[in-house]
Parts: C-alpha cells; sequence; structure tokens
C-alpha cells in the first residue's frame, strides 16, 4: 500500500508540473467555465415575453382597439405595426419584422354584441418556443377579455351587479376557481431552473474533455514506454493522471455555483457539503468517463471528437433542458450511460428544492455504481492496449 502510494505520488507530481507549466492551457481550463456560465444566464430564455406582432386591424371600433390593449397589456405582445390585410401580416412575418400578428374581421364590435365574433393568430411556427408561448397566452387572454365582455354586457343589461374588481367579477362567473401553488419557484424565474442543470453539464463538459486526451497524448508523444519500463500499475496510473484535472474542475464548481448564487441571485437552499461530496463523486465519474474515451481512442483528435459526441449526448438525452419522462424507453436507457442523467436530479433538488439525501438516494446509488463501473472497464482498457 505504501508503494502504491509513492508511485501515485510520482505520477501526481508529474501531472501538476506539466499542468503548472502550461499556464495558458490552465487560464483556459479555469476561465472557459466562467465564460460559458455567463452565456447561459443571460442568453437563455425559457420565458418568451414581448413577442413582435403585427395587427391588421380591419375593424377600427372600439372593441378592436380594446381587444389589441389587452394583448399588449399581457406582456407577451408588443405592437410592431399596423398593417392591412392578412396577406401584408404574412409577409411580414416572412421578412423577420414580426413573429406573431393578429388579424381583426370587420365589424368585430358588432359580432362582440352578438357573442359570435373571431380572431385570428398568426405565428412563426419555425420558432416553437415562441408559436407555443404565443398560442398558450393568446389563447388565456381572449378567454379572460370575453369574459369581461359578457360581465360588461350583463352589467349593462342590469342583469347582474358587481362592486369587485375586474379579476373577482371573472372569477364570480366561474363555476371552478383553481388555486395554483408554485413550490421552489414561485415567480417562474427560468435561472432558477437553468443554473443548477449548467453547474451540471458545465462540470462534465470540463471532466470529460480535460482527460479524454490524457493517455492517448502520452502515446502520441512516445512517453507511454518510458512509463511502462516503471514499476507503476495501471489503475495507479490512471489515479495519478486524474488527480490535477480533479482539482480543476471542483474549482470550476466552486466558482460555478458562487457566481450563480451571488451574481445571478440564485438562491442555495440545501447543504452545500452535501453537494460537495456528491458533486466530487459525479466530476470523478466524468474523469473516469474521459479516461476510458482516451483509452479507446488512437490519436488526441479522435478524442475529442468522442469527448464531443458524448456532450452533445448529455446536452440533450440528460434531462438538461428537454424532460426525460416524455423520450421513448430506447433513448432513455441511452441517456443512462451518462452521469450527467443522475446529477441533474441532484443539483436541482439540493440547490433549488433544498431536499436531502434521502430524497435522492437512487441518483446516488446510480453515480456511485457507474463511478466504480466506468473505472473498472476504464483500467482494463488500459492494461488491453498496453498488452
Amino acid at each position: 500500500m505504501y508503494r502504491s502510494c509513492l508511485r501515485i505520488w510520482a505520477v501526481l507530481q508529474k501531472e501538476f508540473i506539466q499542468t503548472l507549466r502550461d499556464r495558458r492551457t490552465l487560464l483556459i481550463q479555469l476561465g472557459l467555465p466562467i465564460v460559458q456560465l455567463f452565456i447561459f444566464g443571460y442568453a437563455i430564455r425559457m420565458n418568451v415575453e414581448h413577442v413582435p406582432t403585427v395587427v391588421a386591424d380591419q375593424s377600427l371600433d372600439g372593441a378592436s382597439r380594446a381587444y389589441v390593449e389587452a394583448m399588449v397589456a399581457s406582456g407577451f405582445f408588443d405592437v410592431a405595426g399596423y398593417l392591412a390585410s392578412e396577406a401584408e401580416v404574412i409577409r411580414a412575418i416572412d421578412q423577420g419584422q414580426a413573429q406573431a400578428g393578429i388579424v381583426i374581421p370587420p365589424d368585430f364590435a358588432r359580432h362582440v354584441t352578438r357573442g359570435d365574433a373571431q380572431t385570428l393568430l398568426l405565428v412563426d411556427g419555425s420558432d416553437v418556443f415562441t408559436s407555443q408561448t404565443a398560442f398558450n397566452a393568446i389563447t388565456a387572454i381572449a378567454r379572460q377579455h370575453s369574459t369581461q365582455v359578457l360581465i360588461e354586457k350583463l352589467e349593462q343589461a342590469g342583469k347582474i351587479s358587481f362592486d369587485q374588481t375586474s379579476a373577482d367579477k371573472t372569477l364570480a362567473l366561474l363555476p371552478l376557481d383553481a388555486r395554483v401553488r408554485i413550490l421552489y419557484n414561485p415567480d417562474l424565474l427560468d435561472l432558477w431552473f437553468l443554473i443548477p442543470g449548467m453547474t451540471a453539464m458545465i462540470l462534465q463538459t470540463q471532466a470529460i474533455a480535460l482527460t479524454a486526451a490524457a493517455v492517448v497524448r502520452e502515446r502520441e508523444m512516445g512517453t507511454i514506454e518510458q512509463l511502462l519500463v516503471t514499476p507503476i500499475r495501471p489503475g495507479e496510473l490512471m489515479l495519478g493522471k486524474i488527480a490535477p484535472n480533479l482539482v480543476i474542475a471542483l474549482l470550476n464548481m466552486f466558482t460555478i455555483v458562487a457566481i450563480g448564487v451571488f451574481w445571478f441571485g440564485v438562491p442555495f437552499q440545501g447543504n452545500f457539503w452535501l453537494f460537495f461530496w456528491l458533486a466530487f463523486m459525479y466530476v470523478f465519474s466524468g474523469l473516469g468517463l474521459g479516461l476510458l474515451l482516451s483509452t479507446i481512442s488512437k490519436n488526441q483528435a479522435q478524442a475529442q471528437q468522442l469527448a464531443m459526441l458524448f456532450m452533445l449526448l448529455g446536452l440533450v438525452l440528460g434531462g438538461f433542458i428537454f424532460p426525460r419522462y416524455l423520450m421513448p424507453p430506447a433513448i432513455r436507457i441511452v441517456g443512462n450511460l451518462l452521469p450527467l442523467t443522475y446529477f441533474i436530479p441532484i443539483a436541482r433538488g439540493i440547490i433549488t428544492k433544498g431536499i436531502g439525501i434521502q430524497h435522492l438516494w437512487e441518483q446516488v446509488f446510480a453515480l456511485l455504481t457507474y463511478v466504480i463501473v466506468i473505472m473498472i472497464v476504464a483500467v482494463r482498457n488500459f492494461r488491453q492496449g498496453l498488452d
């Protein structure tokens, strides 16, 4: 055991010296996750608001103006211009001048009075987030607006009388009052959802990229033969190569969490030390995966290509943005081959929900199993490669 520790320490010294000597690369390794976090934090927005909208108001009466004002007041739509016809609205969407259009037919006020008024919403379906948001928003706004119009008609006819606010009047006519309470993120801030997932995503990207070329680089430089004549064992060599990258990845973890909490204002609800040790295990699994890719690659270019493939699979299949329960079973099985799949629920559970390990034991057990299996496979592949 003592001799094994000495051999690992010798490799550790070599790896740390090489890492610290290349200061430019080290600066990139420490700075790139920060740049990625700021790009994701400021560029990604799940809640689509202020959609540029053109209006073809062919009625030009008080009812049509009130309808358009209700759309604008919701905050989901901004009027970018008024046009004359449906064809011009479609042309404006095709030219990129707007992403949605509202067409109000002639005699809108009269049809509102009769109770059979209709409007047409045209949405740019090439942007799925905008189209879904616009569809859901205008459906809800139109329903609320029509209810408000009905209330005003009944009041004018003297059939009902209200002293409440507009919202209370609307609820009074509904047969069911559904009260909604949002847990953990009451204001539905997308950064509270994105930052924990981005922490997991960036850590996996960093861990795999740091070690994907570790073994194959020794092979290309011709130094692998020098290591073979030493008494060091394959497992000891791989542990020694992981250690510097493990330190860099954990430093990046501290930086990412600190920026998320103190810069972006995402509250850290759970136990930080529990998160730290689970993140340590998660980073170790990512480094093991990177080493496995390194042992099966013939050169550094191939190792980096495989690393990029696993990063892309993690982004799509790990549950970072797209919910996994909507994926087909075969796709979910592929996602289970990635440590990101297990750590995203851990990160969101601890950071956002503040829950403990008693609620996360399944993910923790799966991640621990993943670490053991990936290291055994990586060491075995490395030993076979030496033979």
